[in-house]
């Protein structure tokens, strides 16, 4: 695992997805105890203003304008990385998108894309990254999961598949690089405000989650990740109320399990899909 004294000074942090929302609040909350940042998203203005930011707080960082679902666009930013640090002590894998509507009315592209920057870009960027750390004997890879994928959504069928694809992920190389001194982990918040995807269906729909699904902030999901990185845990499931006595029951007893879920948020999302679907 990456031990405290690893955030700071000299060790390097590579965030995708870093121009807003949950990306951007972990780049301000890591960056508190120093470190150097890569900055990496589509958007190269706002990745200009983060980078100001962190300036602001005494802290390097290099903006790396990139598209996780090009595999030049990946290799680009690890050899920038490289060029700029000469090493990569932490990755996280932040950037994603939603995918909630009617199954049937998804496009073929709509799908590809989904999985490309959910599953796919973060699965490429981290075989890129495990040589550097393996040469390095220490390093922390978090994922950026879901509860998404601890239970699929209904209308977020593809978008729950990337995600329990990811966990999956997570599970398998953390696995292989334990023995390595690399921790991998994945992140599993609910629906988080402030950190688009969720505040995007309520603006659409006027209506937030019902109070027995809860949800998160970018700065509890922050917290998690700079806890993750400190301790090497396997995984970190962030919600109110809390999420795993339910997936435990689901384990338990899935028809009951399911029904509840489905209670909770089926509504919500149906929602959700359908006011995507008008736009």
């Amino acid at each position: 695992m990456v031990s405290r004294d690893k955030l700071s000074g000299d060790s390097v942090i590579v965030v995708t997805g870093a121009s807003a929302g949950i990306g951007r609040e972990i780049c301000l909350r890591l960056a508190r105890r120093g470190g150097r940042y890569v900055l990496a998203a589509r958007s190269a203005d706002r990745l200009v203003t983060l980078q100001a930011e962190l300036r602001s707080l005494g802290v390097e960082s290099l903006c790396v304008t990139t598209d996780v679902s090009d595999p030049n666009d990946l290799e680009r930013l690890v050899e920038q990385t490289m060029k700029q640090f000469g090493r990569i002590d932490v990755l996280i894998n932040n950037a994603g998108v939603d995918c909630f509507c009617e199954f049937e009315k998804l496009t073929t592209e709509q799908i590809l894309q989904t999985i490309e920057i959910n599953l796919t870009g973060s699965i490429l960027l981290a075989r890129l990254v495990v040589p550097i750390m393996r040469t390095q004997s220490c390093g922390a890879i978090i994922n950026m999961a879901s509860t998404a994928g601890k239970h699929g959504p209904a209308f977020g069928a593809v978008y729950g598949a990337t995600k329990a694809g990811l966990i999956g992920f997570t599970q398998g190389l953390r696995g292989e690089l334990l023995q390595h001194g690399i921790s991998v982990t994945a992140i599993c918040p609910g629906f988080t405000e402030h950190g688009g995807i969720y505040d995007r269906i309520v603006e659409a729909t006027g209506k937030q989650t019902s109070k027995f699904v809860g949800g998160t902030t970018t700065q509890q999901v922050a917290a998690a990740v700079e806890k993750a990185i400190d301790s090497g845990v396997p995984e970190m499931i962030v919600n109110w109320p809390p999420m795993r006595p339910i997936f435990l029951l689901r384990d338990l007893f899935p028809r009951l399990g399911e029904k509840i879920i489905l209670m909770a948020s089926r509504k919500f999302l149906k929602r959700a899909a359908m006011t995507k679907n008008e736009t």
